[in-house]
């Protein structure tokens, strides 16, 4: 009787993610392996990257001048509705890395942002993700038909966006 061998996954290592064109500039943030974003094995756990994700968007609104504060208190929250990430390497304990975003429009008031988590050199890929947000009316609770025009404003600054 032969023991049977573990299922390998494939390498992801010539996985290179793909460039929806002019879509903006990369934003990039700085992210640190601290041991509480690990499991017991110095692995950063899975939802790490989702928190690392959000602070990168918001750091680069408010880099555009559109502190996430400031859309709160217009009554707007932009809520994820789509996510889409693809591990490619794990990122162990101790570990600084770049996390690179950047948003653009696909129609309407929907906000794409994607994401690449590299190595400091560039050349190590460890994440890539994809998210779209909507604008949320605060207090009704739906969508709004429009950005309000300070976001629009700002995010004409970083890409060709109409809305």
């Amino acid at each position: 009787m032969s023991a049977e061998q573990p299922q390998q996954l494939p390498d992801t290592s010539a996985i290179s993610f793909p460039d929806p064109g002019n879509q903006g500039e990369w934003f990039t943030y700085l992210v640190r392996v601290f041991p509480h974003h690990t499991d017991y094995y110095g692995v950063v756990w899975h939802g790490t990257y989702l928190t690392w994700m959000e602070e990168a968007r918001v750091e680069y609104l408010r880099s555009v001048g559109v502190p996430y504060e400031d859309l709160v208190a217009l009554g707007c929250d932009l809520l994820v509705v789509e996510l889409s990430v693809r591990y490619h390497r794990a990122l162990r304990l101790g570990a600084e890395a770049i996390l690179k975003t950047r948003i653009f429009q696909t129609n309407g008031v929907r906000l794409c942002s994607d994401y690449l988590l590299e190595s400091n050199d560039g050349k190590e890929l460890y994440l890539s993700a994809t998210t779209v947000l909507v604008p949320i009316d605060s207090d009704r609770g739906k969508i709004m038909r429009k950005l309000p025009p300070t976001v629009k404003d700002a995010l004409a600054k970083i890409t060709k966006f109409t809305a």
